[in-house]
């Protein structure tokens, strides 16, 4: 009995007739094959069964990036079972609430993560998982015969959800279906021209869209392979270079590379395809890139709620400063408050629609009715135009949200947690342009009066509160924070302030 709407029964069937092709190969000498992928899969799918999981029971992860982490994501997929993907950067405080509000059946996380996972979701099956593959998963699922009947889903039963930020500063699940990654997956496969002999460089994360769905699915939807690195080095990433043919990253990576002496077209004679999202390239950089490589850098659009919206083209002009049309079966428009259309090259909010489109937001009716307009349109609160030719270029954001080095921040996280501290008596976020991260967080800060409280204070305080990537990179202590008429913090002001100290 065949699953075909079961995306892991999509992959299967686009897998290489010689299953000892590699799937996966690391910087240390692994080698991973698509055999290895499927028996894999297949014992942790049996496991999760023994342990009394179902079909549409979450399994929360918060682990460093390794083969064996993907396996775990095709496992949920064969075994029917939703995927929760937290970033490895989530202290304590932030799991507690994905614990909570997602309600997993089972986690996954680090060995030194386990006991405190054990009491923060005393309900979960937990498992652990190293860098390295080792752990509690991989031993207990070795028990297990590789031989696993795929979970027969519809097209509408949930993959996974991801958490984003949200107005609120609490975050958002939105439920991802296998229909959703399916359709995306194959739209881009075809778009960007995977086939079997492409090697994907992947120096990406994957606890987000862009590393987990968007780079791994265009490999197994092609039956292609990855160099996985576990992380971006600038060193690393031009020593697998020759080996690659394609490799996706966020600005950071571009800015990066671009920073080393040894980088250059002769590295990248074997690429075809340089890709950048998840943050707006600098046209600066896209410029750079050309005149040191000879290698144009696709830039593309997307979010967490439908994974890519629109594309520049493989084929055709690559314009910097642009994110390209709108991807077969995706309907984007450019809209007013009242959902009309603008003119082209207006600035209006950029909403669409298509079988890429997220299924809500988990057990959160009020925000999925606010997201969505009446005729269908999801609306991204990012501000965009579009040209005559259908090209869009976003403009801005309608939120106030941070993306820096392509991971999200909203500035009410930051700031309930400033403000919480002693000696603080209010603080606004801003995101100001980095040259590395495309954004950094900065924070405007009103002292209580006598208090001395220092910007290294506050940045001691806030670590291990606050993932990394939220801290301030910048601090700038004021005596008032701007406001307009109705008593609103002029943000605006204070970014131009934020961006000349």
């Amino acid at each position: 009995m065949t699953a075909p709407d079961n995306l892991y029964s999509i992959f299967e069937a686009c897998f290489p007739a010689d299953h000892a092709r590699t799937f996966i190969a690391t910087p240390g000498g692994r080698v991973l094959t698509y055999a290895n992928l499927g028996g894999a899969a297949g014992r942790l799918a049996n496991l999760f069964e023994e342990r009394g999981l179902r079909p549409g029971d979450r399994v929360a992860a918060q682990i460093e990036k390794s083969p064996e982490a993907v396996f775990l994501y095709l496992a949920c997929l064969k075994a029917g079972l939703v995927l929760v993907p937290l970033n490895t950067a989530y202290e304590t405080a932030e799991v507690a609430y994905f614990a909570v509000d997602a309600e997993p059946a089972a986690f996954v996380c680090s060995p030194n993560a386990e006991e405190r996972i054990r009491d923060i979701a005393p309900r979960c099956a937990v498992f652990t998982l190293d860098a390295d593959g080792a752990g509690t998963l991989m031993a207990e699922a070795a028990r297990h015969t590789h031989r696993h009947e795929t979970a027969r889903v519809s097209t509408e039963d949930l993959a996974a959800i991801v958490y984003t930020s949200g107005t609120t500063g609490r975050p958002k699940g939105a439920m991802l279906s296998h229909g959703n990654l399916a359709s995306n997956g194959r739209t881009l496969k075809t778009l960007w021209g995977f086939g079997a002999g492409d090697v994907l460089l992947h120096a990406l994360p994957i606890y987000h869209v862009h590393g987990l769905f968007i780079a791994i699915n265009c490999v197994l939807l092609s039956g292609s392979s990855m160099l996985f690195l576990p992380r971006f080095e600038a060193g690393a990433v031009i020593k697998a270079l020759p080996r690659a043919t394609v490799m996706m990253g966020v600005p950071t990576f571009y800015t990066r590379l671009l920073g080393e002496a040894g980088f250059g077209a002769h590295v990248c004679e074997a690429m075809r395809l340089f890709i950048s999202g998840s943050a707006p390239l600098r046209s600066a950089t896209f410029d750079a890139f050309t005149a040191r490589t000879g290698q144009v850098i696709l830039e593309r659009y997307g979010m967490s709620e439908a994974g890519m919206i629109t594309s520049n083209p493989l084929d055709g002009t690559r314009v910097g400063g642009t994110v390209g049309f709108a991807l077969p079966g995706v309907v984007v428009r450019i809209a007013d408050d009242g959902g009309a259309s603008v003119a082209a090259g207006e600035v209006g909010q950029l909403e669409f629609r298509g079988p890429n489109l997220f299924k809500g937001y988990w057990r959160d009716a009020e925000k999925t009715g606010n997201a969505f307009r009446d005729d269908g349109f999801f609306r991204s609160g990012d501000l965009a135009a579009m040209d005559g030719d259908g090209r869009v270029i976003i403009a801005g954001r309608s939120s106030d949200l941070i993306i820096s080095g392509g991971l999200n921040v909203y500035p009410k996280e930051v700031e309930r947690e400033i403000d919480a501290l002693p000696g603080i008596a209010e603080s606004a976020v801003v995101g100001v342009p980095h040259e590395d991260f495309g954004e950094a967080v900065a924070a405007a800060v009103v002292r209580e009066a006598g208090s001395a409280v220092s910007a290294e204070f506050l940045l001691s305080a806030l670590d291990g509160r606050l993932a990394k990537f939220k801290l301030p990179k910048q601090v700038l202590f004021v005596d008032a924070l701007p406001r307009n008429a109705m008593g609103k913090v002029q943000r605006n002001v204070l970014r131009a302030r934020l961006e000349g100290t």
